[in-house]
């Protein structure tokens, strides 16, 4: 794999710097830069106060950033007074919620990733057909609460491959399964396989509906842990996407770790290792990738360049009334 023209930062032209390679793609996915983007918006065209349920995105200095400008952050839809902003966060909600806001005095706004949305579609389209819908993905994560809310309709929720074995449904039962999007296709391979093996009836996504984001986040730290000594992820604990990057490092040999900015950069972890492998997850911004290689840099000099890989051109419309804000 060919590594881009690095750039130097570090004493002596002369001394040897400690390699940095940054992951290709990383950071911010379009699902995410769409509902940053709906939030800044509202707070430009609307002089009301605007709430968000639940965190925006995955990322402490993303939701702390909106709150210095204003924007209030609350986990249910009874913290918002009449006549504010509400906003869903990226993650998608359950109908119930959606019912309650209409019945409110409330703006209101869906920042659902289109791709979170498309697999509720999928969802409601596989119970039409009378099918048993299995949801492959974790338990109480904000996206497959939502994705459960909004199907109307028999739902199992697999999380690990011994799930598939006690799901209580005869082997010729109509399924499908859908899968939480911060799960690639290797993630949920396993799972898929078995629960082939055990139905007789059963169809899924087709490749192409897996979220890109995540599956092109995923190749590249593979790629990443063939050339390095050390993963470091910058995201946020409570990310599943960031942590599956982090397991992805370990399941290579690496030691692997996730900081949500360089303040928490350990030096023991690079003591030894001549290239640090770098990526982010999909909630957290470019100025974090930047506070972690700064302070990388402040305990020995180094040199960095980027991995090659896929460049994301996707992006997602806003809605209609946020379009020109």
């Amino acid at each position: 794999m060919d590594l881009l023209s690095p750039g130097a930062i570090g004493l002596a032209d002369d001394e040897v710097r400690m390699k940095i390679v940054l992951a290709q793609p990383r950071g911010f996915c379009a699902g995410v830069v769409r509902a940053i983007d709906i939030v800044e918006r509202a707070l430009t065209k609307y002089d009301r106060d605007i709430y968000v349920r639940h965190e925006i995105v995955h990322n402490r200095h993303v939701v702390q950033s909106l709150e210095s400008k204003g924007v209030r952050f609350v986990e249910e839809l009874n913290e918002i007074p009449d006549g504010s902003v509400a906003i869903f966060s990226a993650h998608g909600v359950p109908r119930s919620v959606e019912a309650e806001a209409g019945g409110r005095d409330l703006l209101t706004f869906d920042a659902t990733c289109p791709l979170v949305t498309k697999v509720h579609n999928q969802g409601r389209r596989y119970i039409a057909q009378g099918r048993t819908l299995i949801l492959i993905g974790h338990a109480r994560h904000p996206e497959v609460e939502g994705t459960l809310g909004q199907v109307d309709g028999p739902v199992y929720l697999v999380e690990k491959l011994a799930d598939v074995q006690t799901l209580p449904l005869p082997i010729d039962t109509p399924v499908a399964y859908v899968t939480q999007t911060t799960l690639s296709l290797d993630d949920t391979r396993a799972i898929v396989e078995a629960l082939t093996a055990r139905f007789t009836d059963i169809i899924g996504p087709e490749t192409r509906d897996i979220c890109y984001a995540t599956q092109n986040r995923q190749t590249a730290v593979r790629e990443l842990t063939q050339v390095a000594d050390v993963i470091i992820v910058v995201g946020a604990t409570n990310s599943s996407n960031s942590n599956r990057l982090r397991e992805i490092g370990e399941e290579a040999g690496l030691p692997s770790y996730l900081v949500a900015d360089g303040s928490e950069v350990n030096p023991a972890w690079i003591a030894n290792a001549e290239v640090v492998g770098l990526t982010a997850g999909a909630s957290a911004p470019d100025v974090l990738v930047d506070d972690v290689i700064a302070a990388l840099g402040r305990v020995k000099p180094i040199e960095v360049s980027v991995l090659d890989g896929k460049e994301e051109r996707i992006n997602f419309k806003l809605p209609a009334e946020l379009a020109t804000a």
